[in-house]
């Protein structure tokens, strides 16, 4: 098969396929439609539609941002040449705002956004996991039919201290299954830290320790439920190595998650949404900086990608091919996507434009300039 990667704009889904030597857009959907994020689960599943059931050998499935009109998640089980709506998930009424008039305290606790989308494992035919703002964790165990709220999670003492930091509530951008062991699941919150459960949600400890939050007062600097990590990302052959890019620097963990490092004196910047991990190499890992809070632009209008192959003891700067002049393109966190031989990889920008390399960043071409503002990247798995 093709290899193909699928591109969430603000103005619909593209899926780029690669053939004759050549990357394409192969198909479209969804057009003028605000994409946040999507997922292809490359498991064989029994697809449940109304009255039918179909044997799926994949799914992809795409959610939808409507705004006043609200969330929408469809799914496809034909490579996304045909789509079906199926259930988004729903937050139970808060019990403060029962009987209440004010109409906008009653929608604190309705879905804003789907944030992240993730598989569960291969033993597990038809779990996802999804992240949402505000601050959500939902699983399915029907490939999306029904969707169940994480209530350990959701009542967790600690989650009162979580607030939102681009948005007006928390959210959870960031779910990291372990590949050997499906009940061990991390997940990131902004702003609200890094939580693990080691029994499928059952019961969860915070897992920010050693991470700093420089925009907190000195003695709240490393609390663990005020931390905003940008992105989270987990090496599949060495599920130990995790990487974050944070809202104000770059760190490490090698003991899954039980402590983090924090990677200093990295140039331009520390700054960043987006970050990926090699398949194979936990020390390998890119991210594409800028500069932050006020500006959030690349520094001196130069697109750049930053290249670790030593655990973030040095960092190269990678910009064959990238713009180096007068270039404002923002990368956010889910714009970033490498495959799963840790040569190829696309990123996306908030102008539309697209960038590949297919020798691990060494150098990159610009597949596009005209798309709309690009929210999620993601390449297409094999079972």
């Amino acid at each position: 098969m093709n290899p193909r990667f699928h591109v969430g704009t603000r103005k619909g889904l593209f899926t780029f396929e690669k053939t004759s030597g050549q990357w394409n857009i192969k198909n479209t959907s969804f057009l003028g439609d605000n994409c946040s994020m999507l997922l292809q689960d490359p498991r064989p599943c029994e697809i449940r539609d109304r009255e039918n059931s179909h044997q799926a050998q994949e799914t992809l499935y795409a959610a939808l941002d409507h705004g006043h009109f609200g969330v929408k998640l469809h799914r496809s089980i034909d490579q996304g040449n045909t789509w079906n709506e199926i259930s988004v998930p729903v937050y139970p009424e808060s019990p403060e705002n029962k009987g209440s008039s004010d109409e906008q305290a009653k929608e604190d606790w309705s879905l804003k956004l789907i944030w992240e989308l993730r598989t569960g494992g291969d033993q597990q035919p038809g779990r996802l996991w999804c992240g949402t703002v505000p601050g959500g964790l939902f699983t399915s165990d029907d490939a999306g039919n029904s969707w169940q709220l994480n209530q350990p999670l959701w009542n967790h003492p600690a989650r009162k201290d979580w607030m939102g930091g681009g948005m007006d509530q928390p959210g959870i951008h960031s779910i990291c299954v372990h590949p050997k062991n499906a009940d061990h699941v991390l997940v990131g919150v902004s702003c609200g830290g890094i939580w693990e459960t080691r029994d499928a949600g059952q019961s969860w400890q915070s897992r920010a320790k050693g991470i700093r939050a420089e925009y907190m007062p000195p003695e709240r600097a490393f609390d663990e439920s005020i931390q905003d990590p940008h992105c989270m990302v987990q090496c599949p052959s060495d599920p130990d190595h995790l990487w974050v890019q944070h809202h104000n620097g770059i760190f490490r963990s090698t003991n899954e998650a039980q402590d983090w490092t924090e990677i200093t004196d990295v140039q331009p910047s520390a700054f960043g949404f987006a970050v990926a991990v090699h398949p194979q190499q936990p020390e390998t890992a890119w991210f594409v900086p800028a500069i932050k809070d006020e500006h959030r632009i690349p520094s001196e209008g130069k697109v750049i990608v930053n290249r670790t192959t030593d655990g973030g003891k040095t960092f190269q700067t990678l910009t064959q091919g990238l713009p180096q002049k007068h270039a404002y393109d923002l990368v956010y966190r889910h714009a970033l996507d490498v495959d799963d031989s840790g040569e190829i990889l696309v990123f996306g920008s908030t102008t539309g434009s697209l960038w590949i390399s297919e020798n691990g960043g060494d150098s990159w071409n610009e597949l596009t300039s005209h798309l709309p503002p690009v929210y999620v990247v993601r390449f297409e798995k094999r079972a």
